[in-house]
């Protein structure tokens, strides 16, 4: 799959602080890339340096295939739109020309799809009215107007639902799916809410400390955090060739534990525990949430069992 921003040992040092620490991550055409992790993990210093508001200490990154040391890079760049901490907008201007303003700064002379930006992130019934008397809401959505201008084919987007009442957040997750299913844009999203994001992400890095734990689809996240049964034996090498057999999904974590994603009952796991010859210690519910399962990594990395 092609990768449309990649970065290689990037690191970022403010004096004797290092923020990012060799981050290495692929982000594949037309997903949405979400970036995960608390405040301070080094989440908007990496999206300042990849659309070129801050350089790396070391390390590259590369946009479309080029590499952050090419003089190149600029002009990729430009396929690239923003919003970093906060939208850039002129709140004595409507939105229509908040958006033509930029067109103007982007060399462009025809303003035929204003309308249509207005539609797609739902302000194209505010008229006149200035941006200074928007709803944060209306502000960002304005804000991924604006940098949608030009059609980028990467849009990164710091935090964009914080701060949004339950309405927003649902309005802004539509706009999002809408921008990437319709105009098949790539995004990379960073939030320190990891249950919203899941509604929406199709990767996922989660960063702590400037650091990246883990790289993984959404798809792998999911199998990692659905419902299970955990169950303990005396044997789960003798249980695996009936639960086979029986068609049951299962995982081995070690020699005393398995996860049973099958809905079975427990009185059939003890009638086939008894079949094949061990004997069943306990049966709990191993159901991990998203943030729970984070959480879980940071704890890892911080040598916390």
């Amino acid at each position: 799959m092609e990768n449309v921003l990649s970065t290689k040992d990037l690191c970022k040092n403010y004096g004797k602080n290092r923020i990012l620490k060799n981050v290495n991550m692929d982000i594949p055409k037309g997903a949405i890339f979400g970036l995960v992790g608390r405040n301070g993990a080094g989440k908007t210093t990496l999206m300042r340096i990849v659309t070129g508001l801050a350089a790396p200490t070391s390390g590259t990154y590369s946009i479309g295939g080029v590499n952050s040391n090419d003089k190149k890079i600029l002009a990729v760049r430009r396929r690239m739109g923003s919003i970093i901490e906060s939208p850039a907008i002129y709140k004595n201007l409507s939105a229509y020309d908040n958006i033509k303003l930029q067109y103007i700064n982007l060399g462009m002379t025809t303003y035929d799809t204003i309308q249509d930006l207005l539609e797609l992130v739902e302000l194209n019934d505010t008229g006149k009215k200035k941006a200074g008397k928007f709803s944060l809401g209306m502000r960002q959505r304005l804000g991924i107007a604006i940098a949608l201008c030009g059609n980028p084919d990467i849009l990164v987007l710091d935090e964009p639902i914080n701060g949004l009442d339950p309405q927003g957040i649902i309005q802004m997750r539509e706009i999002l799916l809408r921008i990437n299913h319709e105009k098949h844009t790539t995004i990379l999203i960073s939030s320190h809410i990891l249950e919203e994001l899941s509604k929406l992400a199709t990767h996922y890095a989660f960063i702590e400390k400037g650091e990246i734990l883990q790289v993984l689809s959404s798809h792998e996240l999911m199998s990692k955090v659905r419902k299970a049964s955990r169950l303990k034996t005396t044997s789960t090498e003798l249980l695996c060739p009936v639960f086979d057999r029986e068609g049951i999904e299962y995982k081995v974590e070690d020699e005393e534990n398995i996860d049973i994603y099958s809905d079975i009952t427990a009185s059939k796991i003890f009638n086939l525990a008894n079949e094949a010859g061990a004997e069943v210690i306990s049966i709990n519910e191993n159901n991990e949430s998203l943030e729970g399962y984070f959480m879980n990594l940071v704890a890892k990395k911080d040598g916390i069992s």
